[in-house]
């Protein structure tokens, strides 16, 4: 490597976002993922205006605006199908700039890995160790080992770098839910504006993505650690109001995700030395505000930023932390709030929770929005591609 280098472990969005941004302003880079391919199969993600924001600033807005779908409005919909509550997309747009855009996975990560070399992605490279080598570290994987100017843990919740660089952070926590992703197959119009609809301590949300297809969610108070036997998830909403028998008929059993909802306990700091948390690495959360990628695209945006605008890395460094880690932590909170009265059980909770929000007019929902919505790329990165 020449120049200033970065080593990048994982290959995710978060990863994959801030390798495109670290090249973009002059770092020799590599991406280091434990996968045999870069992608992500069966679910889809919301990127709400400040993501779309974090994308112009690395070039690719308009790319990732093509494969996308945005839908004319949401909301929040009972066991019995009755809205509680109303989101035009219009408004969205017309207050932040852009709307909400819901896009597969696999093809945000296709995008990500096509705006960098392709000597940078290295998959089938599982990292087991990092540690510190003066003003630099050295990254222990597969295939040997790598010293760098900076290391970037992008390696999601069970990060590998947090365990290395972090032994005195306590493991992520079982939240008491579980949830469900799938890509139902295409579906006849008309189709339904997207929503989710709470139960009692279930949840069941979707919607729609480009070519008739609809990425649905769900989730529900279970054990931790379970197993579903063949059609126990279309069992479970079979009599949950239109479109949901519809969607569940559309969903291959074979492209259902199901994994636990885990807590990570908040970290001191994201940085040590020169190796640096990114995503749900540093900050996990609850799916409910849709946030985990979204945050991890302001993540990357920042990283980058911070690192050009000083020669010096251990300053950039502690600017990056002061900045993201209030932020991100708040998002954390705010979404583990509103998905603690999703999981609530007892009836008359139940029916206060569904009140309460059919109450809060539309445009007080969109002002609480606003802290989240509103975040802009630090103003050197702004509408220049980094």
């Amino acid at each position: 490597m020449g120049g200033r280098s970065a080593v990048v472990v994982g290959g995710g969005i978060g990863g994959l976002a801030a390798a495109v941004a670290l090249h973009r302003t002059g770092w020799d880079v590599v991406v280091l993922e434990r996968a045999e391919e870069f992608t992500e199969v069966g679910a889809g993600l919301s990127l709400w205006p400040n993501a779309m924001r974090a994308l112009v600033a690395l070039g690719l807005a308009d790319r990732v605006r093509a494969i996308g779908a945005v839908e004319a409005a949401g909301g929040v919909r009972d066991r019995t199908g009755r809205w509680l509550s109303r989101l035009d997309n219009a408004v969205i747009a017309r207050r932040h700039g852009w709307p909400l855009l819901v896009v597969h996975r696999a093809d945000l990560v296709r995008v990500l890995v096509e705006a960098l070399p392709p000597s940078v992605p290295h998959p089938a490279a599982e990292v087991r160790a990092v540690r510190a080598d003066g003003d630099a570290a050295v990254v222990e994987h597969r295939g040997g080992t790598v010293r760098a100017d900076l290391v970037v843990g992008a390696d999601g919740l069970r990060s590998a770098v947090r365990r290395s660089c972090w032994p005195e952070a306590r493991e992520p926590g079982y939240s008491g839910c579980t949830a469900w992703r799938t890509i139902t197959d295409p579906l006849p119009d008309p189709r339904p504006d997207g929503a989710v609809l709470w139960g009692r301590g279930e949840r069941f949300g979707y919607t729609a993505l480009p070519g008739g297809r609809f990425y649905c969610f769900a989730a529900a108070v279970v054990p931790e650690g379970g197993a579903d036997e063949p059609g126990a998830v279309a069992r479970r909403f079979a009599d949950w109001p239109h479109p949901v028998p519809a969607l569940l008929a559309a969903m291959p059993e074979d492209r259902l995700l199901r994994h636990d909802v885990h807590d990570l306990p908040p970290l001191s700091t994201f940085v040590r030395g020169r190796v640096v948390l990114l995503g749900d690495a540093a900050h996990a959360m609850d799916p409910m505000l849709g946030q985990g990628a979204c945050q991890a695209l302001e993540d990357a945006v920042t990283l980058a930023d911070r690192l050009a605008a000083t020669p010096d890395v251990d300053a950039a460094l502690a600017a990056y932390d002061a900045e993201r880690r209030p932020r991100t932590q708040a998002v954390v909170r705010r979404s583990a709030r509103l998905a603690a009265v999703t999981r609530w059980t007892w009836p008359p909770a139940v029916a206060a929770r569904d009140l309460a929000a059919r109450l809060v007019p539309a445009a007080l929902t969109l002002r609480a929005m606003a802290p989240v919505l509103d975040w802009t790329p630090p103003r050197s990165a702004e509408g220049v591609g980094l």
